[in-house]
């Protein structure tokens, strides 16, 4: 067993993504943990892959983001689900940290 501690990771990078990966070693999913500060935009992406993903907020507000320019206002608590090939992303309104788990990890 591992415990992660998520307020030792609580740290942003001034107008970027901070990323801290908790789980990377497992072949059946990974766990990453991204800080954007507010104004910061992960880009809609995909991967040619199979699987699927989730992103869960843990701090602050913004948008999961989608294709076409898809909006989706977000808050703490909320998680987002959604398959690899999926076009996603996320935008912060605020300091925002996020979870996001791969299954299988890519």
């Amino acid at each position: 067993m591992k415990v992660f501690k998520l307020e030792d990771t609580r740290e942003f990078t001034p107008g970027a993504m901070k990323r801290f990966f908790l789980v990377e070693d497992s072949e059946f999913f990974k766990i990453i943990n991204f800080n954007l500060e507010a104004g910061v935009t992960f880009p809609v992406h995909s991967h040619d892959l199979d699987g699927e993903l989730s992103i869960q907020v843990i701090e602050g507000e913004g948008f999961f983001l989608g294709e076409g320019g898809v909006e989706i206002a977000t808050k703490e608590g909320d998680i987002l689900v959604s398959e690899i090939r999926e076009p996603h992303g996320v935008r912060a309104k605020t300091d925002m940290r996020i979870l996001v788990t791969i299954a299988p990890p890519i």
